[in-house]
């Protein structure tokens, strides 16, 4: 997508990208990072923040999952936050009978000044971050939950392999500059190291309050071969999971079982021990 600010003709675009995915057979749909509101300023999403359970972007992604019985993950939405001035970026995953599965609040906030085009972003300004790793079962594997700016934390994504993930979904924003620079080695490396399949859904375009998003979003295997992609712009990529060719992977090439987990806690004889 490349969302605006007005949340009714952006849910109206997620609406029809929602009716072709089912009609192309998808049963897992994501959608991207703030794809119900990019607002003109930071301060539009406190304006239009939710409450948790009600509201009319819950109530979107709630009646269009069950009307085509789909299981959606709800890129992100504002959801209230106990300071009056904050929300939490909340990812919401709802199955197909529009039941509320899982809620997952984007962990790393983007405070970056990026040198290159003078940039600055602050999430923190209006986002509380959140605090807990969420990972779902579902009818196509263990979906853990990640944002955008997550990606680059890869302590994050080895805590979701840890609690069994199979497929991690990356609702995301970046910029055109970084996601120019970092974006597809990012998404391919966490897939690889994590012998999971991601499905990186990004906004990609030009947007009312100027900024450029990067796009490119992706479907890529646990093997890291991207299996799909959009670069830029509105529209729908699919790919079939197959959790028996993870199963193989892992079975024969088991770095997952390699890992010297004594590693993260620090090893006797370094600095500090």
């Amino acid at each position: 997508m490349a969302s605006g600010p007005s949340v009714a003709t952006n849910l109206m675009e997620a609406g029809r990208l929602l009716a072709r995915a089912a009609a192309a057979g998808a049963e897992l749909v994501v959608l991207p990072e703030n794809f119900a509101l990019m607002g003109m300023t930071e301060r539009d999403k406190v304006q239009a923040r939710e409450e948790d359970g009600r509201g009319p972007i819950q109530d979107f992604l709630s009646a269009r999952a069950r009307e085509y019985g789909i299981w959606i993950v709800g890129g992100t939405l504002p959801l209230a936050a106990p300071a009056a001035d904050k929300v939490y970026a909340a990812c919401l995953l709802y199955d197909a009978h529009g039941e509320r599965v899982a809620r997952y609040d984007k962990m790393h906030l983007f405070d970056v000044t990026l040198e290159q085009s003078g940039e600055r972003y602050a999430e923190s300004q209006t986002i509380a971050p959140g605090e807990r790793v969420v990972v779902a079962d579902t009818p196509f594997g263990r979906l853990g939950l990640a944002v955008c700016y997550d990606l680059r934390f890869p302590e994050l994504f080895r805590r979701l392999s840890d609690l069994r993930a199979e497929i991690i979904t990356l609702p995301s924003a970046f910029t055109a500059l970084t996601g120019k620079a970092h974006w597809e080695s990012l998404v391919r490396v966490r897939a690889i190291e994590n012998q999971c399949y991601v499905i990186a859904a990004a906004q990609g375009g030009y947007h009312f309050n100027g900024r450029e998003t990067y796009g490119d979003s992706m479907i890529v295997d646990p093997w890291g071969a991207v299996l799909e992609r959009l670069p830029r712009g509105a529209g729908v990529i699919c790919a079939d999971i197959d959790l028996a060719y993870l199963a193989r992977i892992r079975r024969s090439f088991p770095s997952l079982q390699h890992r010297r987990r004594e590693i993260s806690a620090g090893l006797p004889g370094e600095p500090g021990r």
